[in-house]
């Protein structure tokens, strides 16, 4: 059985190039390299969970099965009070199985056109899952949030996904308008992945 201290490569169970390098930046101090699933053309697996934690168990089995590495998985979403935590674990596929970014934030602002401004609270989740191996019965598993609302128009360049549409009131601007720093500290993921860090940390002594 792979022991943590053995750990200097892990395998990251998406296609999404924002989430890797986001993922890789931070996991360089503990000196694991983190390597995206598309080098080891892992093929795409069924989503078929209902809640986050499902999704991100059932991805990071897939690709340590088929890479025989350790492999880390998130699965996140966005959750909008007013439409009953939609998109939630749709997400990234809110507008169909061809979604983009650009069309899950034009569903997302349609759907959103007659809430008002006090209305319109949301919340970013992330649930980042590590498993040593395929059969790993204990993987870890973190979570965190990030609070904001939607606006009404997109602003900013920055990130990826519904990031131009989530206002962050403590900075005054959209998560798209951060700095990868910034939004590293912030956001749900980066609360993840520091819960990650630590129990990472202390596996390794």
């Amino acid at each position: 059985m792979l022991d943590y201290k053995n750990i200097n490569k892990v395998v990251l169970a998406t296609g999404n190039k924002g989430k890797v390098k986001e993922l890789a930046r931070m996991l360089s101090d503990l000196g694991i390299e983190v390597l995206p699933q598309s080098e080891f053309a892992v093929t795409e697996v069924a989503e078929t969970g209902s809640t986050f934690v499902e999704n991100a168990i059932i991805k990071a089995r897939h690709a340590a099965k088929q890479t025989g590495l350790p492999a880390i998985a998130d699965d996140s979403g966005l959750a909008v009070d007013a439409l009953g935590g939609a998109p939630g674990v749709y997400s990234a596929r809110y507008s169909g199985d061809d979604a983009t970014d650009q069309s899950n934030i034009i569903k997302l602002l349609d759907a959103m056109a007659d809430i008002p401004k006090e209305d319109r609270q949301a919340k970013f989740l992330c649930v980042l899952v590590f498993m040593r191996h395929a059969d790993d019965p204990t993987p870890i598993i973190c979570q965190g949030e990030w609070l904001g609302e939607i606006t009404t128009e997109q602003q900013g360049e920055n990130g990826f996904g519904y990031d131009p549409v989530f206002w962050v009131e403590t900075q005054n601007c959209s998560s798209a308008q951060l700095s990868p720093e910034q939004k590293n500290v912030l956001s749900h993921r980066g609360k993840a992945l520091k819960l990650l860090l630590a129990q990472l940390q202390n596996q390794l002594g």
